[in-house]
């Protein structure tokens, strides 16, 4: 590991980068270049103290988990991510096609559509990253562990992860992930983590054993979406879709009709945030 080149690297992106490039205010009273080391450590989810041992080159180890945390948060491009690696001494991370390292790019998009439910998928259907306006809307999606990752596994494995959804939707929604998942086992092969989704949901889930076996493929999503929200009730959202196609990641993001019903309970949820309210009923 080398402790001073990595502090000097964590320092140096730290300084590049500026408030606005995160999504943050800059304030008045900002006289340091770039993010303050409290502002990096909120954006990887750690303390500030663990931080800035790391930048000042006296902390231990940072894990794997913690790198890609901290590329994330000081927005960093592949390359730069596999140089931080190298220099944590984990040498140069694989680059499979499950790819969960964002493009900075896309963090960028994240960051100006704070106020909008927008989420960013990879090709598993697992969440990377969320606005707060999704997480008040579905919910905090990227603190699961395993296979639960994938929304395709927790939709077949979890009935709540259905609570929003009514039929039709339901079922389209069914053939639309097992569709979906089904090109990434072509792509990506019988030896894959896609395939491996495919064998547990398989012993797990009578409907997704039965919807595999249909081979269906190529079932778009219906790009107009009811929800039945457990805070502000009935919505129906436009879902756009943009794709990254070197990173093989999903951008989804869900507005409303301007001057709808539905705008105005968005517009409710982004004030609100995520905080927990009863139900309307």
């Amino acid at each position: 590991m080398e402790y001073s080149d990595l502090a000097d690297f964590l320092r140096k992106r730290r300084e590049a980068l500026q408030p606005e490039d995160v999504g943050m205010p800059r304030g008045r009273r900002r006289r340091t270049p770039g993010l303050r080391r409290e502002e990096v450590a909120a954006l990887a989810s750690m303390s500030t103290d663990y931080y800035s041992r790391l930048e000042g080159g006296r902390g231990p180890q940072p894990s794997v988990e913690m790198l890609g945390s901290i590329a994330r948060a000081l927005r960093l491009t592949m390359e730069e991510r596999d140089h931080l690696f190298v220099l944590a001494g984990h040498g140069t991370p694989p680059r499979p096609t499950r790819d969960c390292h964002v493009d900075p790019g896309m963090l960028r998009i994240l960051d100006r559509l704070q106020d909008t439910p927008a989420m960013l998928i990879n090709r598993c259907g697992e969440t990377l990253a969320q606005t707060p306006a999704h997480i008040a809307f579905a919910g905090e999606q990227t603190n699961y562990t395993g296979m639960a990752r994938s929304e395709v596994y927790r939709w077949f494995a979890d009935p709540s992860s259905r609570a929003m959804y009514r039929e039709p939707e339901v079922s389209t929604h069914s053939r639309v992930l097992v569709s979906s998942l089904r090109s990434v086992v072509t792509a990506d092969g019988p030896k894959s983590y896609a395939a491996s989704i495919v064998h547990a949901l398989q012993k797990l889930s009578p409907e997704f054993a039965e919807i595999w076996d249909a081979h269906e493929i190529g079932i778009a999503h219906s790009r107009t979406k009811r929800f039945n929200h457990p805070v502000v009730g009935e919505l129906e959202l436009y879902c756009e879709l943009i794709d990254n196609r070197d990173r093989q990641q999903t951008l989804l993001v869900f507005t409303a009709t301007p001057g709808s019903e539905s705008a105005e309970k968005l517009q409710l949820l982004a004030v609100l945030g995520s905080q927990t309210l009863d139900p309307v009923r």
